[in-house]
């Protein structure tokens, strides 16, 4: 089987059963990493429903996410204009946004827009020029990468993107991020080809180095998605002092972990 990054060779390193029913062959890109199913002909099962019942993290992501993007777009982009929350789901990202005073309009062709309605791609014109598309939890489920991506470059050359790399061949087996349960997660990244990606559309590539990535036309001195990180000691007495602080006022812990696990079991 040949990359769908490349078009170079590949190397079998991983069989997994899909939806509890489909042995199914993963590929890694000997190139760039870049790791694929074989042709994902059970793609009309897994959107069933766009999304799936293990995605109960749906509001917290996008909570999280608008207070990451906030900052990026205010320091380095033109917040008067317009931005495209691509694939953006049941438009929750876009309404967040649109209540902070954030111009952002959805497109879905899976799913149908509830939060934002009135305030979609078609409600535009055609002509219509974006500042920013952002595409959250989307490369993962792209069988043709290249292909998908040159279609969301269209709308803007600045491509704020969302996908978790992945860990490398010892520890893929058991990495969360395969969800085999659901089987849409069908193209897995790492950096490297990630950075290939970008090269082939002529854009810069910038990463937290760890799931926050943007395509990009512009040049910054500096990679404004990496975040000053303290040092471990320091984070680690962080979270702990957070931590008793919850408790001694009463905060109770959140079951999304457990649901997620709960679920996942259930699915199994």
């Amino acid at each position: 089987m040949l990359s769908k990054i490349t078009g170079g060779p590949t190397e079998k390193v991983l069989t997994i059963k899909i939806l509890n029913k489909y042995d199914v062959d993963y590929f890694r890109c000997l190139e760039t990493d870049f790791i694929q199913t074989e042709e994902p002909y059970w793609l009309s099962e897994s959107y069933s429903s766009a999304i799936t019942k293990l995605d109960v993290g749906l509001v917290e992501r996008n909570e999280i996410l608008r207070n990451k993007i906030i900052p990026i777009l205010s320091n380095h982009f033109n917040t008067d204009s317009i931005f495209l929350d691509y694939a953006g789901g049941y438009g929750i990202f876009t309404r967040m946004m649109r209540d902070k005073g954030y111009n952002f309009y959805h497109t879905d062709v899976y799913c149908e827009n509830l939060f934002a309605e009135f305030f979609d791609l078609s409600n535009l014109g055609e002509d219509t020029k974006f500042e920013m598309v952002t595409a959250f939890e989307v490369f993962e489920h792209l069988p043709n990468p290249l292909q998908e991506i040159e279609k969301i470059l269209k709308y803007s050359k600045n491509l704020l993107f969302t996908t978790v790399l992945h860990p490398g061949l010892e520890n893929l087996k058991d990495w969360w991020y395969l969800i085999p349960e659901t089987g849409q997660h069908v193209s897995l990244y790492s950096e490297k080809s990630l950075a290939c990606l970008a090269q082939k559309f002529n854009l810069n590539f910038y990463t937290d180095g760890e799931g926050v990535h943007l395509f990009t036309d512009r040049k910054f001195d500096s990679n404004i998605l990496k975040p000053t990180k303290l040092p471990y000691m320091i984070r680690t007495m962080k979270r702990k002092v957070e931590r008793y602080f919850r408790k001694q006022n009463g905060v109770k812990e959140s079951f999304l972990q457990k649901d997620w696990n709960f679920i996942k079991t259930r699915l199994s």
